[in-house]
């Protein structure tokens, strides 16, 4: 026997499967195959288990037409079946069970009155056979109905985890376009008010370099998806581009460093996640410094996870600037630090490492780890500059 089922909560099942796969890709082929297969199955059973109890050929007339009247009955039962299973229990319910029985009764009426035009000398009164045929065929549609509404509460209640998928992942890529578009306009305000200075002492060619870099900077960022994955080789192109236009505020003062080892260089991470701790590095150690600093990045494997070592050789965030349970400043606008780890739990969940470290004579360094998962597309090598 065939089922006829639905796809869609939110409407009428018609007959196939939600499931995508190619079998049920066009419904209406799908449910005419299973109608059709099912219902000979159906009889192929019947007319083996007659044949084999001894019954003449002529017993498979009677089950061939009881075969094709259930085949029809079906058919009706689904499009009422349709139009109740989205409504209310109590009236779905009792309405199928008297749809139910009102099928039941006119198929056993069919094949009782069939039985006896086949053996009119038959002992068994109409009323004996009529009651056969109501205890097999109440069997054939009981069990046709069940698997139909088991099957369509068990599709309908996959769409709805399929849906909760849905909107989790959309709640994800939005959660994580809001923290990647926090980082633009912080860096944004940061610069053209670097440019506005350049501008007021008119010194117009570092303006106009500094322009320059930040337009490339920003052209190299924007064409990125919000939500995408860069590699780690890309991150470090997109960093060096940032630290250029830094450098033309702080020159010598500012002093990066670059460990990459070219195993990890493929590693994929969301794009302008170190920008803000590089940012931070500026802020809290090469600007307080009239001597400026040093700012380390390195990267290298740790078993399967790959580690990012971002440090500098400034005074630190343990004095009273700092909150002594993150090591952020308390001045910070909270971009840098709590926008990071908020993509690092959207990106990779519980498997990624943030820890912050002040050391005692000074000094700031984060350590990010999270899972390997190459790019296969770039590759860079063992830069230091």
């Amino acid at each position: 026997m065939a089922l006829t089922v639905s796809s869609q909560p939110s409407s009428p099942p018609l007959f196939g499967f939600s499931n995508p796969e190619p079998f049920f890709g066009n419904k209406v082929r799908a449910f005419w195959n299973l109608q059709l297969l099912g219902w000979a199955a159906w009889l192929g059973l019947r007319g083996v288990s007659g044949l084999a109890n001894g019954q003449p050929f002529t017993f498979l007339i009677p089950q061939t037409i009881s075969a094709i009247t259930g085949f029809s009955l079906t058919l009706i039962l689904s499009v009422c079946y349709r139009a109740l299973i989205n409504r209310r229990p109590i009236l779905m319910w009792g309405v199928s069970f008297g749809l139910a029985a009102i099928a039941t009764a006119l198929w056993a009426f069919i094949d009782a009155w069939v039985a006896q035009i086949q053996n009119p000398l038959s002992e068994a009164g109409f009323t004996s056979l009529l009651l056969g045929a109501i205890y097999i065929d109440a069997t054939s549609l009981g069990a046709w109905s069940a698997l139909y509404f088991a099957i369509n509460y068990f599709l309908q209640l996959e769409e709805q985890q399929d849906r909760m998928l849905r909107l989790e992942a959309q709640a994800a890529s939005a959660q994580l376009a809001m923290l990647r578009y926090q980082l633009n306009p912080h860096f944004l305000f940061n610069t053209l008010n670097s440019i506005s200075t350049l501008v007021l002492l008119k010194q117009s060619e570092p303006a106009n370099a500094m322009l320059s870099r930040l337009s490339a900077f920003l052209r190299y960022t924007l064409a990125n998806e919000p939500t995408a994955q860069v590699t780690l080789a890309q991150e470090i192109e997109t960093l060096k581009l940032y630290l250029d236009i830094e450098k033309m505020r702080f020159e010598d003062r500012l002093r990066p460093h670059f460990h990459i080892d070219p195993g990890c260089a493929r590693a994929r991470l969301p794009s302008l996640l170190l920008q803000p701790l590089i940012e931070n590095a500026i802020k809290y150690a090469v600007t307080p410094q009239e001597e400026g600093a040093d700012i380390t990045i390195s990267a290298q494997l740790a078993g399967q996870n790959v580690r990012i070592t971002v440090s500098d050789t400034g005074s630190g965030l343990s004095g009273e600037g700092a909150d002594p349970t993150t090591g952020v400043a308390t001045e910070s606008t909270g971009v840098g630090l709590a926008n990071i780890r908020d993509r690092l739990a959207q990106a990779f969940g519980d498997q990624h490492r943030f820890d912050v470290q002040t050391g005692a004579e000074g000094g700031f360094t984060v350590v990010i780890e999270f899972p390997f998962q190459p790019d296969g597309q770039m590759t860079i090598g063992t830069e230091r500059t």
